[in-house]
Formats: structure tokens, sequence, C-alpha cells
């Protein structure tokens, strides 16, 4: 069983910025792709972006590309998401997730087997 704990969130203005972590228990979070999915009210979960566990390897959906970088410190079992350039329609709770380990990056929540408990992110217009 892996934990996962989100933190960083809050409220910020529009064209703001704001850093995600998330920390994995557990020592083979080498080996487990991360992803960061969000959820505005009213709206179903949607991807945002994962890191593979092959070093490197990242995807961002295109409504954050340019914007959102995902990252990952294997030495401190965290994934990150900086968020820059933040705009109102960004505003939601955002989750971690574990995928399978040595799995190629996924986009579907089903795809991902572990889940953090979410952090809001709220940004102001």
């Amino acid at each position: 069983q892996k934990q996962l704990v989100e933190s960083g969130g809050g409220l910020v203005q529009a064209g703001g910025s704001l850093r995600l972590s998330c920390r994995a228990s557990g020592d083979t979070f080498n080996s487990y792709g991360m992803g960061w999915f969000r959820q505005a009210p009213g709206k179903e979960r949607e991807f945002v972006a994962a890191a593979s566990w092959r070093s490197g390897v990242t995807d961002h959906a295109d409504s954050v590309k340019g914007r959102f970088t995902v990252s990952r410190d294997n030495a401190k079992n965290t994934v990150y998401l900086q968020m820059t350039s933040l705009k109102p329609e960004d505003t939601a709770v955002y989750y971690c997730a574990a995928g399978w380990p040595y799995a190629p990056i996924r986009y579907l929540q089903t795809e991902y087997a572990y889940w953090g408990q979410g952090t809001q992110v709220t940004v102001s217009s």
C-alpha cells in the first residue's frame, strides 16, 4: 500500500504561481509513474500532468502546456507540479496519483492505483 500526501495548495491571484508537492511512502517510488489530476466543482476529474518512472519522461494536458511543469525527485519520494500563469479556470482540487510499477505514462484515472487526499487551488480574477 502506498500513501500519497499532497501539499502546497492555496489561494492565488490570476497570473500567479504555486508549487504543489506530493510525497509518497515506501521505498520503490522510483519505479512508479506519477500523475496529477484535478477536479473543479461540478466537473469530472481530469488529467493534468504525469511523470514517468523513466527519468525525464513527462507529459502535460494541452490546457496547461507551457504553464505547468511536472517533475520528480526520487531521492525525496516526491513529485511536484509547478504552476505558473494561473487562471481562474485552474481552480480545482488537485490530486496526485501513483500508477503501476514500470508502466508507461497513463492518462485515465482508472489506470492509477493510489491517490492522495487532494489539495485545493483557488485562483482569483
